[in-house]
């Protein structure tokens, strides 16, 4: 008699951006996404530069470092840069990367509902859905605004979860500008 093997799927998370610094917001959705999706990691894939925003205000190593010392403790959270080897910088692209490098994981795309709103501006944006689930995780004032947009009206229903939970109230941009 052969034993059938059992073939357990394995839960990834991927947070993705400019991590402009990086900050304890990020940290937290990533401690709440852990738990609440059961994930194995999360991969934090930092961006060269956001193309909704002008520049970044430090650069590509500089983000990197901040971001793995940030997380230096959590050694779920693994930091990476893969514009390179993956030859983009497409969302699609960096999860179908991670889905065939990894046959037998389900990806959790984890973003803030602020990215929500320009998500149908995003390369093959209705794509995402289909290889990955979409977890959104609230922000003060955006919530509205979130749940009024071309994405979340298109996609709530295909694999993408709004998390609410108490925030940080912390943003890259805050700090920046502080």
């Amino acid at each position: 008699m052969v034993k059938s093997e059992n073939k357990r799927i394995e839960k990834i998370g991927i947070l993705g951006g400019t991590f402009d610094p990086p900050h304890k917001g990020h940290l937290k959705i990533s401690q709440i996404a852990k738990k609440k999706f059961n994930l194995k990691k999360i991969i934090w894939a930092i961006t060269k530069k956001n193309p909704f925003k002008k520049k970044s205000y430090f650069g590509l190593n500089k983000r990197i470092k901040l971001s793995r010392s940030l997380t230096k403790k959590q050694n779920y959270i693994k930091v990476v840069f893969l514009e390179k080897k993956i030859n983009s910088n497409k969302t699609i692209n960096l999860i179908k990367y991670f889905k065939s490098k990894n046959k037998l994981k389900e990806i959790h795309f984890i973003l803030g509902a602020d990215n929500l709103l320009n998500f149908h501006k995003w390369d093959n944006w209705k794509e995402i859905p289909k290889i990955s689930k979409i977890v959104v995780f609230d922000r003060n004032g955006f919530k509205a605004k979130a749940k009024k947009s071309i994405a979340y009206k298109s996609i709530k229903n295909k694999g993408l979860t709004y998390v609410e939970f108490k925030k940080v109230n912390i943003s890259s941009s805050k700090i920046r500008n502080f």
